[in-house]
């Protein structure tokens, strides 16, 4: 089995559900309903205890504890899609990220409940169960809120046709992606894109929200080799401020 593979296929999930866990748990106390404070400050948690997960497999291949993974790095050591790491701006936002992400996510791990990585899916078919509610719940306001009323409709449109390209970064190719396919540890980013675009396309169409040509899209790149926007490095330095003035304090 290639590790290298392996890491930076971890690597990269698990730098998603951390920064996008951090960006939802920043609804916290601002929700624009008690329910949906409590919705994102609730799946901040899971992302967060996914990545922890997920940064646990990487020490068992020799990697740096949990923690220093996930506080010590800078940027651009980071794989995380730049998706997750743009500020939350307004609920409208967040709620098509997280429409677009966890679908994917949920797919993602669908697939590698079936890896023949069995430590990843064992831990995959865990989280396939935490990710069921997170796709109900992005999918009930996409459905509700994209046939309300004429301004929630066209500010989710405005959402979507940003978020878009932003999104198709997820399935940003692995150099090892040919390895990870033939050994059967994850059927790869193209595989994964395909299912998600068709369950995209789905929900969409039980709205009043028009989805653009995926042809015309130009997909967002880069944060899977370490190359993101502006908004990251103050994300992580805001993260790890109290685990860096004593990384050996026990709580």
């Amino acid at each position: 089995m290639n590790n290298l593979a392996l890491k930076e296929l971890l690597y990269k999930i698990a730098d998603d559900q951390l920064i996008l866990g951090h960006r939802n748990s920043e609804w916290t106390g601002f929700g624009p309903l008690l329910e949906e404070d409590i919705a994102f400050s609730s799946m901040a948690q899971d992302k967060i205890g996914q990545s922890q997960a997920l940064y646990t497999l990487l020490h068992q291949l020799g990697e740096q504890q949990p923690d220093t993974l996930a506080f010590m790095r800078n940027a651009n050591q980071f794989h995380n899609c730049i998706l997750v790491e743009l500020p939350n701006g307004e609920y409208d936002f967040s709620l098509i990220r997280h429409f677009l992400f966890d679908t994917a996510e949920a797919m993602r791990f669908e697939l590698l409940s079936s890896s023949s990585y069995q430590p990843l899916a064992e831990l995959a078919r865990k989280v396939r169960s935490e990710l069921r509610y997170h796709t109900l719940h992005a999918n009930i306001w996409m459905k509700q809120l994209g046939s309300a009323t004429e301004e929630s409709i066209q500010r989710l449109q405005r959402s979507l046709e940003f978020a878009l390209p932003y999104a198709l970064g997820m399935f940003e190719k692995s150099p090892y992606e040919s390895d990870l396919i033939a050994q059967g540890i994850f059927e790869g980013e193209e595989a994964l894109a395909v299912r998600w675009k068709k369950k995209v396309e789905d929900i969409l169409q039980q709205t009043s929200l028009h989805l653009p040509e995926w042809k015309i899209l130009t997909p967002v790149l880069g944060g899977r080799v370490g190359d993101h926007s502006e908004h990251l490095q103050p994300l992580l330095d805001e993260m790890s401020e109290v685990f860096k003035i004593d990384p050996q304090a026990e709580w």
